[in-house]
């Protein structure tokens, strides 16, 4: 009996804004929610740092990052896979 088994990680879909730091990159997710009180759709943002182990994610990409062990203090998530690379300008 061997089944797939399904993933309890939670993945997100985010821009890189900021690869600075070493092995680390910040994405933003953005989730668009409704006001509780007024009804009108409001953009809600929230940063991760995640662990991107060759550097390959540069700012602008939009990547995939998974939930992971804690690997720093604000470290838990991990840069799973790309999903668009920057626009060149």
């Amino acid at each position: 009996m061997t089944e797939a088994k399904t993933s309890l990680k939670r993945t997100l879909v985010g821009k890189v804004v900021s690869d600075k730091r070493n092995k680390t990159v910040t994405v933003m997710i953005e989730r668009r929610v409704m006001h509780p009180i007024y009804g009108k759709i409001m953009i809600k943002t929230s940063k991760y740092h995640a662990h991107d182990e060759n550097g390959e994610y540069k700012l602008g990409d939009i990547i995939e990052i998974t939930e992971s062990r804690p690997l720093s203090k604000t470290k838990n998530w991990v840069a799973t896979r790309l999903v668009q690379k920057a626009a060149v300008v």
